[in-house]
């Protein structure tokens, strides 16, 4: 083989490996320090502090201390000008206040793929009336849990400050009574060196 061939197949084998990348596993609860804009952390630190206020705070104590009311979550508005995934916000809060066992929850996101089923159980013909769910006799929910996450943005030359703020309510669907209101703030500073680096 010529030594130009050699030389050849010898750079196209180190220009391969030199193409490869490697995937290694992180602590999903470590601190991410990527960029300034929202991320993993920032939806930890929001969720934990939400579902920590609200199940401490007396009102929601004395209502959640006999029974477990019903919640909706509405989804979180993003009034950010970033693209950020609120309906993971959202779970994560939901999830949490499940798993508290204080709280029992209507999924108002799945309410057209039951009301499909229950047409189907009741309407094809080809479900057991006997076993089908009847219309009407689902519970209705006593309360809506929503909020709002937004941002302020400010730039100084190298300097950029992003301020969230995640404010959430808990109303009660009868009276329209707040009964529970918390809010959330976080600040990042991103400095540039002299070689962006």
């Amino acid at each position: 083989m010529k030594p130009s061939k050699l030389i050849f197949i010898a750079a196209m084998a180190l220009g391969l490996s030199a193409c490869q990348s490697k995937v290694e596993y992180g602590d999903a609860n470590a601190v991410e320090t990527v960029n300034e804009n929202f991320g993993s952390t920032d939806l930890q630190a929001i969720t934990d502090k939400m579902v920590d206020s609200m199940l401490t705070t007396p009102s929601v104590i004395v209502l959640s201390a006999n029974q477990r009311p019903i919640l909706f979550v509405d989804s979180i508005k993003n009034k950010t000008s970033e693209h950020i995934d609120t309906e993971s916000v959202t779970d994560s809060i939901s999830t949490k206040l499940l798993q508290s066992g204080k709280f029992r929850f209507i999924d108002m996101t799945k309410v057209d793929a039951v009301r499909k089923q229950l047409d189907y159980q009741n309407n094809a013909g080809m479900v057991d009336p006997s076993t089908a769910i009847k219309f009407g006799r689902q519970i209705g929910a006593q309360y809506m849990l929503y909020g709002n996450l937004s941002s302020i943005v400010k730039q100084n030359g190298s300097t950029k400050d992003v301020y969230y703020k995640m404010t959430m309510r808990l109303m009660d669907l009868e009276t329209g009574l707040i009964e529970w209101a918390d809010e959330k703030e976080i600040r990042k500073e991103r400095s540039k060196t002299l070689f962006g680096l």
